[in-house]
């Protein structure tokens, strides 16, 4: 199971987390950049392919609200948390509060674009609420779990030139931010729950971080398809030719699903922690792709949700 010091020595170590190998010089930093904002100029957007542009689109559609949930979970445990773990949670919010702002603006080409993303907006708000309605130290499982299928999805996006070939510049740019950042705060969640239950027994902890990993990634493959297939309906393309191009797309090539199967896995070894893989290099193979800007914000900036109030009154261009 994971392996965890002592609580003496867990209170006696006032900058760090027991059983934390999150990098000692990591630095999460908030970067303030503008992608989502520009235009799609083509429907099919990953290079004219329609499953790989309804794989990038479903995704996008389940951000603004899992990140909002992510934020609020978050703060929720902050209080009492070693300083290093506190910094690192403070860039945490300000990277995922810029996320859902710019997948906002994103999703809000996508219904420009004549998509309906109604029905995958219900579904993610179903899975939200129903982790609300749970404990508290569930909100925090949940948004582990839900931050290292993130990441690893981020890791995949980065490493796999092949999910991004020929796609949209501005759109590309988009991911490959959003998934430096995922990799960046991997070790947030994991550390904040690693220290919220420094008095379980290993036994426990890992019991029930196995259990709900094990709910939320069935409930993630199944919602994910429907989505990605919803979409494909949507742009003309059901029955079997839907099953089939989405079951290639995703176990054959680019094999998105396939590939992150292995570091999915290896959350429910003993020992687990999020940075046991250092992949920083593939932060800085995302941010060789474009111009980084870091960003000085106060949490007091508006929430994921009355930005989407504010962006309902914004006019973008119908998008061909």
């Amino acid at each position: 199971m994971d392996d965890v010091p002592s609580k003496s020595h867990q209170e006696n170590t006032r900058d760090s987390v027991a059983g934390s190998v999150t990098p000692a010089d990591l630095s999460i930093k908030s970067r303030n950049l503008h992608f989502g904002g520009s235009p799609i100029e083509n429907r099919w957007w990953v290079g004219g392919d329609p499953y790989a542009t309804a794989f990038f689109n479903a995704l996008s559609a389940t951000f603004p609200v899992a990140e909002s949930f992510f934020i609020t979970t978050i703060k929720q445990f902050r209080e009492g948390a070693p300083e290093k773990l506190r910094h690192e949670i403070r860039a945490f919010i300000q990277q995922e509060m810029v996320h859902g702002r710019e997948h906002l603006i994103f999703n809000r080409h996508l219904e420009r674009s004549n998509y309906d993303l109604t029905l995958l907006d219900e579904s993610v708000k179903g899975v939200m609420a129903r982790i609300q309605a749970m404990d508290p130290i569930y909100h925090l499982v949940g948004t582990m779990c839900m931050e290292h299928l993130t990441a690893t999805i981020a890791a995949e996006i980065i490493s796999n030139p092949d999910l991004l070939k020929d796609a949209d510049e501005e759109q590309k740019n988009l991911w490959l931010w959003h998934g430096s950042e995922e990799i960046e705060h991997k070790g947030v969640a994991y550390d904040t729950w690693l220290h919220v239950t420094r008095d379980w027994s290993r036994l426990k902890r890992w019991t029930v971080k196995s259990a709900f990993m094990a709910r939320i990634s069935i409930g993630f493959t199944k919602n994910r398809s429907k989505g990605i297939l919803e979409l494909l309906r949507q742009d003309g393309i059901t029955g079997p030719r839907a099953w089939f191009g989405l079951a290639r797309y995703a176990l054959s090539s680019p094999a998105p699903f396939r590939r992150t199967l292995g570091p999915w896995f290896q959350f429910f070894l003993p020992g687990f922690h999020p940075w046991n893989i250092d992949d920083r290099e593939l932060i800085q193979l995302a941010e060789s792709e474009y111009e980084a800007a870091i960003m000085d914000q106060s949490e007091g900036e508006p929430t994921v949700t009355e930005l989407a109030e504010k962006l309902k009154k914004i006019k973008l261009p119908k998008v061909a």
